[in-house]
């Protein structure tokens, strides 16, 4: 008998109500509007005189961790994309980039390794004070060679970082309004403003001196009144980005997370 084999494929999250319930593995942060399936099937060897056993109906990883619904689903959210940035400027600090950096760049990149930190731990405390352990989601592992990131190569380290924190602010921005209680939005604000910063510090990094802190590519307009505004994407969107980079080894679910 053949190994059981395991599919994994796009599905629309608007056709969520159907049978198949939504796998998420966040192998890679581009941290979207859909979701992973996991299926897994058994391909018996061939019987003379019988008829192969129909495909069991797709079902997701048993031991995937589950996000949770309404704040504490958000809040395991916001906090598995803490843990992939935090876990990503520690690759920095421990890298070859790092240690031949001017004193200017490894002020900076250590405290955006700080603060990352701090976000996580904030948010795990929150979740700690109000759900029980087992309901927080666990420490992530992650693989950044999976993007192609050079600890080594400065570009690589800062296109990286930007693309993270501009990930981040778009993330916070589309999941305050999925927020009920006000603590917790306050706390959300308070830190996507930091990420914001985080952005324009790099993008200066990049290109010094220069405008890039306000990157059209990442403004929009609202309601006509002017490119001048951040990105705000769903959780969908988000989880649908980060499983684009790759570097999210630990597979988990996200099919009760608040929409609207």
């Amino acid at each position: 008998m053949k190994k059981p084999v395991v599919k994994v494929e796009f599905g629309d999250k608007k056709g969520q109500g159907n049978s198949r319930r939504r796998f998420i593995k966040m192998s890679g942060l581009a941290f979207a509007g859909s979701t992973l399936l996991y299926a897994c099937s058994e391909d018996d060897d061939f019987n003379p005189g019988m008829e192969p056993e129909p495909e069991p109906t797709p079902d997701p990883d048993p031991e995937a961790f589950d996000l949770g619904s309404g704040d504490v689903g958000i809040l395991n959210y916001a906090l598995a994309l803490e843990q992939l940035e935090a876990a990503f400027y520690q690759m920095v600090l421990d890298g070859d980039y790092f240690a031949g950096a001017s004193d200017e760049e490894k002020t900076i990149m250590t405290d955006l390794r700080n603060h990352e930190v701090i976000h996580r731990e904030v948010l795990r405390t929150a979740l700690n004070s109000v759900v029980d352990e087992d309901m927080v989601i666990p420490e992530l592992e992650f693989d950044f060679s999976e993007a192609n990131v050079d600890f080594s190569d400065r570009t690589s380290v800062l296109n990286t970082a930007l693309l993270l924190e501009d990930t981040g602010v778009s993330a916070y921005n589309g999941a305050g309004k999925l927020i009920s209680n006000a603590d917790y939005l306050l706390v959300a604000g308070q830190i996507v403003s930091v990420e914001a910063r985080h952005a324009s510090a790099i993008a200066d990094l990049i290109n010094p001196g220069s405008t890039d802190f306000a990157r059209n590519d990442v403004l929009v307009d609202l309601g006509g009144s002017g490119v001048a505004y951040d990105k705000a994407q769903a959780p969908s969107e988000i989880l649908e980005a980060v499983v684009g980079l790759g570097v999210v080894q630990t597979p988990f679910t996200a099919n009760n997370l608040p929409t609207e």
